[in-house]
Order: structure tokens, then sequence, then C-alpha cells
């Protein structure tokens, strides 16, 4: 059991050191060692996105109340340089634990887009940076179930039933998402997947059945003459509080939804570290028999 926040910070720290033990000949580099190695980086990272620490500034502040932990904190720059060259490495240790989940196998998933605004829509006209993330596709789109137009991108999620992100992809936010999940599941087989009317199509859903062996049922439009029977809706609204889980827990304790960093491959250090964490904590509620992580406000799923 966790009982403290030491407690979690041990079991994070155990585990992350276990899987770079056996990924870091990938990211060999010259020079002398760091005098905080990388597993304690990555853990730092990691444990400071569980915790929503998520600006640097104050994550390592945060950190250097906890130096019985780790007792070498990295500057501001040297912590963020580290941590992009890393990046893969968040990566990697969330396919690594996906591999170890049991309840990662589940055939039956469902997908979903959240919104990634990079500038404020009224501040889009007049900030500098606009350009530079245009130049990386960030593009104007819309929200329709939020009733807005953002500036910047749609995470699409491929979600197990029981809440595991098993991939996602990264898109303009102007790109159909009928488009970008097609291209997520092509690159999957053997699945059950729900989707909602923007991923509607009997050409695609064709095609991923002959090809990827992969059922995609989407929920009919109103005008549509065929309907779904009274239990099968009842099931999709069940699913969709799942869904609606997952993405509160990325909104609000991973604060994935509000963008700090100044580049595109900052942006994406950030993703993999937010979704490398959150797959971290189902790992640890798993192995330890979901143990009081709300205490620490990390994730407890009724799985």
């Amino acid at each position: 059991m966790i009982s403290d926040f030491n407690d979690f910070c041990t079991w994070m720290y155990v585990v992350v050191d276990d899987i770079w033990l056996k990924i870091a000949p990938f990211f060999k580099r010259p020079g002398p060692a760091p005098e905080c190695p990388d597993s304690e980086l990555l853990a730092m990272a990691l444990i400071g996105e569980c915790r929503g620490w998520d600006l640097e500034t104050e994550m390592l502040s945060q950190w250097q109340e906890h130096r019985d932990l780790f007792p070498v904190i990295p500057t501001q720059s040297r912590f963020n340089r580290r941590r992009r060259g890393l990046m893969q490495a968040f990566n990697l240790i969330r396919r690594v634990l996906l591999q170890c989940l049991d309840i990662a196998q589940d055939r039956q998933c469902v997908m979903d887009s959240l919104p990634l605004p990079m500038v404020q829509f009224r501040l889009v006209p007049f900030a500098s940076s606009s350009s530079d993330w245009r130049a990386y596709g960030s593009t104007y789109g819309k929200v329709p179930s939020k009733k807005q137009t953002i500036f910047g991108y749609k995470l699409h999620l491929l979600i197990a039933m029981n809440g595991v992100i098993l991939d996602f992809e990264l898109a303009p936010a102007n790109e159909c998402d009928l488009e970008v999940g097609f291209e997520l599941l092509s690159e999957h087989t053997d699945l059950q997947v729900v989707g909602d009317k923007a991923y509607l199509s009997a050409e695609k859903a064709a095609h991923l059945w002959q090809q990827n062996r992969i059922q995609l049922t989407t929920i009919p439009r109103r005008n549509q003459q065929k309907q779904l029977p009274h239990t099968l809706r009842r099931l999709y609204n069940s699913i969709r509080q799942m869904i609606e889980t997952v993405n509160a827990q990325l909104a609000q304790q991973f604060k994935i939804e509000v963008n700090h960093a100044h580049s595109f491959w900052g942006l994406c250090t950030r993703l993999y570290t937010k979704l490398a964490a959150h797959t971290l904590c189902i790992f640890l509620n798993r192995l330890l028999d979901k143990p009081a992580f709300l205490q620490i406000k990390a994730l407890a799923f009724p799985i």
C-alpha cells in the first residue's frame, strides 16, 4: 500500500529505473554521466505530472523541498534540455508498461479526441508565436462538443474500455476526425472500436474490417433511418462516461489542454510525459491492488 508522497515517489522511481535499465542503451551520449541520473530526471518529471506541477519552474521549486528523495535538482534550462532529449524515453516507458498491463490487452476500445489550443483564439492574429506553430501544422479548427473554435491541434486517443490509453495521434485542429481515426486504427488489428458520429463511414469501417479485422461501430446520426437498439444506446452512454472520466483526468489533473510549451518539440515532450504518467499510475494501481492514490492526486480506476 502507498500511504504518503514518499512511498509514491519510491514506487514510481523503482518502476521507472527498472525500465530505464532496459532502454538506456538507446539513449547513449558522449561525455561524463550527469550528477542527476537520467532515471531520476525521468521519475521527477513523471511524478511532477501526477502531482499537477505543470510548469517546470513550479516542479523544480517543489523538488527543492524533497532533496531527501532526489538530492540533485538540475537548473531549469538543463532540466528542460535533458527532458526534451529524453522525449522518446517517456513514450518507450509508456509502451513497456502497456505490455506488462493485462488490462491493456483488452480488444474492446473507444476513440475520442481532445482539443489542444496553442494560442488563445483572440490573440492568434497578434501573437508572435503563431507563425512558429503554423510551421508545425497548427491551424484553426472547430470543437463541436464545446461549441468553440481553437488554434492548435487535436489529440486523438484510442482507449481500452477500462480506461487505459492504448495509442494516440496528434493532428492539426482542422483535420477530419474520420481520416485521423482511420489512420490511427490502421496501425492495429483485431479490435472492436466504438466511435462517435465524427467517425461514421461505412466505407472506412468495411476497409478496417477487411484489412485489419477491426470492427468499427459508430452511433448513427439522428436523420438516418437505421438506428441502434435501445440496449446498445444505453451501452454507448455508459462507454461515454468512461471517456469523460479519462478526459477529465487528462484535462484537470494532468492539464493536458493547457499549453506551456514554447516549441513543437517541447509540446511533444510534455504530451509524452503526461500520457506516460497516466499509464504509470494505472500500472501502480494494478500492481498494488488499488491503494489510496487519491490522497496524492494519482489515479484510481474502477477496474
